[in-house]
């Protein structure tokens, strides 16, 4: 079984060159548009309920918020130290124009240049799957992930679907994973995700 463990706040930073020193490529970046599940899907990883504060106003969390934790591998004693980086949801912010342009300046930049993430988890709610918002930060990410980066594609809110829809989500997308944060479902399988790629940078495979 794989735990992601000790799960605690590091830091807050609004841009890259405030964002704090690391000398391991073990970040790991959950990314989504506002109100997809992924303050819920952080809380849910690390077995910790109020880690990652869920807003009753999406596209309230405009900083790029760290935490520190380990992942660990029970069954072969292996354990990791990790970072995961709660990145400001895209879309829905309520603020003016000058400050959004700012704000995705920053998040364009660190995404492009900060050279300690090693994955990224980009978050779809299962439910509109088909947004050209998630489908440009798809595209995005493709463009500007490095070889040694990886992104993992993640639909939330499973337990939303009936069996019909959760079907053609998988027939769809059959490499993707499909969550659910309320009910524990996807869990395991995305964390095992997880320690796979960064021990391999460990392990320089």
């Amino acid at each position: 079984m794989i735990d992601i463990v000790g799960a605690s706040f590091m830091t807050s930073a609004p841009n890259l060159s405030l964002s704090p020193p690391n000398e391991l490529q073990n970040e790991v970046a959950f990314m989504a548009r506002s109100n997809a599940g992924k303050s819920s899907l952080l809380n849910a990883l690390t077995d910790h309920k109020n880690l990652a504060k869920v807003s009753s106003t999406p596209g309230k969390t405009r900083l790029i918020n760290y935490f520190d934790a380990a992942i660990i591998d029970r069954e072969r004693g292996v354990k990791l130290p990790i970072k995961l980086v709660d990145l400001p949801g895209f879309g829905y912010a309520k603020v003016s124009k000058s400050m959004l342009g700012d704000w995705e300046k920053n998040l364009t930049q660190f995404i492009a240049e900060r050279e300690q993430l090693k994955l990224f988890v980009h978050l779809i709610d299962s439910r509109h799957t088909d947004l050209e918002i998630d489908k440009s930060v798809r595209t995005y990410l493709e463009l500007h992930c490095r070889e040694e980066q990886t992104i993992v594609q993640v639909f939330t809110k499973s337990d939303k679907l009936n069996q019909k829809e959760l079907s053609a989500l998988k027939r769809k997308y059959p490499d993707a994973l499909i969550v659910s944060s309320s009910k524990k479902r996807g869990l395991d399988a995305l964390k095992k995700q997880i320690f796979g790629f960064l021990q391999r940078e460990v392990s320089g495979d």
